[in-house]
């Protein structure tokens, strides 16, 4: 009787604790205000752009929460700059070719490390995580030299060339831990079927492991859109530089005049497509960041 009370008594448990999570009954009010809390301390500062990208002349000197006469003369005066549409070109080109190009070798140096037997395969990874460790100003003078030297410099190659250094590590780290958790009886099915290794990997490997290859590809291309020390020390034109370097160099109408519209309207624009990135891909985000944590 006992032994069959306590699947009884599990059910009635797990029924109570559903109700309570549909009701709401398990969370208490304290937890849910300090969540709305951390929400609001967390979009202020992105409000609070926005709200001055609205305003123009005296109304950038006041602080209020609301702009007093909200206007888009700030947007326009962006768009109609030839510099900033240039630099917005620059960004996508060398964010989307860094993020191609290390999702290419990304995935062939992970599928070594994750199939291939050698020794010391975790030093190998421990070293190319280590790169991603150095700070950007410690290279920063040494290539800026480099590129004087071979003509790199003022040129997007220029800055795809860098942001590869510091894209490929996580890109190796995410995908590594990928591709060991996909079954190796499934490329050796696809061996028996007559495909090469390559073939195996291009059209076994890679499409299961579509969900870490998504989640490299945002992380570097966010990290390659935000990306400001390289992009300011190795451009000195409008032809090569990105947004972030090309924000820097924002003036105003006047002498004496602050571009604080112009900067929180050009700042605006270019987070409008990072934060449409993070919350549709959101989940595979923190799967790509979370996968080889916890094993069964």
């Amino acid at each position: 009787m006992e032994a069959a009370s306590v699947p009884a008594t599990v059910e009635r448990a797990g029924t109570k604790a559903k109700q309570r999570r549909s009701t709401g009954q398990g969370t208490p009010w304290w937890l849910w205000v300090a969540v709305f809390a951390i929400v609001v301390f967390c979009l202020f500062p992105f409000y609070w752009l926005l709200n001055t990208s609205l305003k123009t002349g005296p109304d950038l000197s006041t602080s209020a929460l609301l702009p007093p006469s909200p206007t888009l003369d700030n947007y326009q005066s962006i768009f109609n700059d030839s510099n900033f549409t240039t630099a917005l070109k620059n960004s996508a080109i060398v964010a989307l070719v860094t993020t191609a190009l290390s999702l290419i070798v990304g995935s062939f140096c992970a599928y070594a490390l994750a199939r291939l037997r050698m020794r010391r395969k975790f030093l190998i990874l421990a070293i190319v995580l280590s790169i991603s460790t150095f700070p950007q100003i410690a290279i920063a003078a040494p290539i800026f030299k480099l590129w004087r030297d071979v003509g790199l410099y003022d040129t997007i190659p220029g800055l795809v060339i860098p942001y590869l250094t510091f894209a490929l590590p996580l890109t190796i780290y995410i995908l590594t831990s990928f591709f060991k958790e996909i079954p190796r009886d499934l490329e050796e099915a696809a061996l028996v079927d007559g495909a090469t290794n390559f073939e195996a990997f291009r059209k076994v490997v890679v499409p299961l492991a579509a969900p870490g290859l998504a989640t490299a590809g945002i992380l570097t291309f966010i990290a390659a859109w935000n990306e400001f020390l390289l992009a300011i020390t190795l451009t000195s034109s409008t032809s090569a530089r990105t947004v972030p370097a090309a924000i820097a160099f924002f003036t105003g109408s006047t002498q004496f005049e602050q571009p604080l519209g112009t900067i929180s309207a050009a700042s605006v624009v270019i987070s409008i497509p990072l934060i449409l990135l993070v919350l549709f891909f959101q989940k595979r985000i923190v799967a790509g960041l979370t996968a080889g944590a916890v094993k069964g």
